[in-house]
């Protein structure tokens, strides 16, 4: 099976996303339907994984959503590229490491050729970028796996409200910072996205895996 490409252009409504994640899921784990790679956007919402810690909440008036999948608290909004994936790992060697760095080179790839440098972090998940000499965090990811099928994905701030972020201590870092690809360049979140999927597609292939 190949993946399917899934590109939302209206805000999805969060539950309804996860509904929709959640049930392509189990047909990719019984090989009934082709994996996934979706693109699109959520109203403001505060999401919290499942190592996420109630004193990383500095606003109490915020609503937090618990989520399956890994690391801490993050707001999603409007101008936030999110990328959620179903992928069936048992065809790329049950490689949970390599996919993950699979996630982070398309990340950095794409910023690359907008002649934007940006790295990973293996103490700190995520992709960084030295922003006026400080490290700021533009892209955060959160992965869970169910019987050898990886899914949920990661959100790279475009042109989002970063406010939103002062409400919480996003992915549980105290002394660090949020960034947006708006603060550094000008390319579109359409330009962007497309690159994006390319690298995926890319970097996603069994051919990356064997």
């Amino acid at each position: 099976m190949s993946i399917e490409i899934k590109r939302s252009i209206k805000p999805v409504d969060y539950y309804d996303a996860i509904q929709i994640l959640e049930k392509r899921l189990e047909k990719v784990i019984s090989n009934r339907e082709n994996e996934l790679i979706w693109f699109l956007e959520h109203n403001k919402i505060y999401t919290a994984g499942t190592s996420f810690n109630k004193s990383e909440i500095l606003d109490n008036t915020i609503k937090i959503i618990k989520t399956k999948r890994g690391g801490k608290i993050t707001c999603h909004s409007p101008g936030q590229l999110i990328c959620y994936l179903v992928i069936d790992l048992k065809k790329r060697n049950k490689d949970i490491r390599k996919f993950i760095i699979s996630i982070e080179n398309s990340i950095i790839d794409t910023f690359k050729e907008f002649k934007i440098t940006s790295n990973s972090d293996r103490k700190n998940i995520g992709i960084w970028i030295n922003q006026n000499n400080e490290i700021k965090k533009i892209a955060s990811i959160g992965i869970r796996v169910k019987k050898w099928v990886a899914y949920h994905g990661f959100s790279i701030n475009i042109n989002n409200n970063l406010e939103f972020f002062n409400k919480i201590i996003p992915c549980g870092l105290k002394d660090r910072k949020v960034t947006r690809l708006k603060e550094i360049s000008k390319v579109s979140y359409v330009n962007f996205t497309s690159v994006l999927e390319k690298n995926l597609i890319k970097n996603l292939s069994f051919s990356n895996y064997s």
